[in-house]
């Protein structure tokens, strides 16, 4: 069970996650002026500083949609994953797997409905590593929401993939009552809101009770993944399979 928390805007974030064994830190470029977005130089720094710890593989969280745009970014960080958080098509999947980086894509609910859910078997031929479930408002906004993903939604989602997911909406220390966290390819969470104080400062108290749940709950279902570790693998029916640079 990998814990993945977004956001991170100073050196600061990166160690507080290092310390609590955080496996994926989601660092904000080209999401059109999000609270946690950073510049290109500050996303270069940031992805160095979560190198230089040796803690959470540093993540690109984007809505950008021109694959030579994310090249650049790509070969200007040196990150190696890319989470697409918009409504890229396939095609751009395509383009980002081609440069060799690891590709998550968003998939959004509203409510019970998946805006992409058509297109799931073109994402997953177009090289998608991973999938990330999360909630999208009404009104069309996406990322860091705060609403709580459907639970019967997200069971729907894992039924219609063979990939692993991880699981992102409205994330918190009591997510875990949900049944998708016992899923055998449910191989993270994803929390950004749930993961900060009152003064919407990353708070380690909050990451640490979320990282403990979440790999708590895992335990309880019978996974036998250690934070950090090789996760249980089969066929992807039986077991998560993840690309071998998340193993740490």
């Amino acid at each position: 069970m990998r814990v993945k928390i977004c956001g991170a805007t100073d050196p600061a974030d990166i160690a507080l996650l290092a310390g609590l064994a955080v496996d994926l830190v989601g660092l904000w470029h080209g999401t059109g002026g999000g609270h946690a977005e950073l510049s290109l130089p500050r996303l270069a720094a940031l992805a160095d500083a979560a190198r230089a710890t040796g803690g959470p593989e540093p993540v690109l969280v984007t809505l950008e949609a021109r694959p030579g745009v994310l090249a650049e970014v790509l070969a200007a960080t040196g990150l190696r994953w890319v989470q697409l958080h918009g409504y890229q098509p396939p095609a751009v999947v395509r383009a980002v797997k081609a440069t060799g980086a690891t590709v998550v894509k968003a998939l959004h609910v509203r409510g019970r409905d998946c805006v992409e859910r058509p297109l799931i078997r073109a994402y997953e031929r177009a090289g998608t590593d991973l999938f990330l479930f999360d909630s999208a408002t009404a009104d069309g906004r996406v990322g860091s929401t705060g609403r709580r993903l459907d639970a019967a939604a997200a069971a729907e989602l894992a039924a219609a993939t063979d990939l692993p997911f991880l699981v992102a909406g409205g994330v918190s220390a009591d997510r875990p009552a949900d049944p998708v966290a016992a899923h055998p390819r449910c191989v993270g969470v994803d929390a950004d809101s749930g993961a900060r104080g009152a003064d919407r400062a990353l708070c380690g108290a909050r990451v640490a009770a979320i990282a403990a749940a979440w790999r708590g709950a895992a335990a309880a279902a019978g996974r036998t993944d250690r934070p950090g570790g090789p996760p249980t693998t089969g066929g992807h029916r039986d077991g998560a399979r993840i690309p071998a640079e998340a193993r740490r």
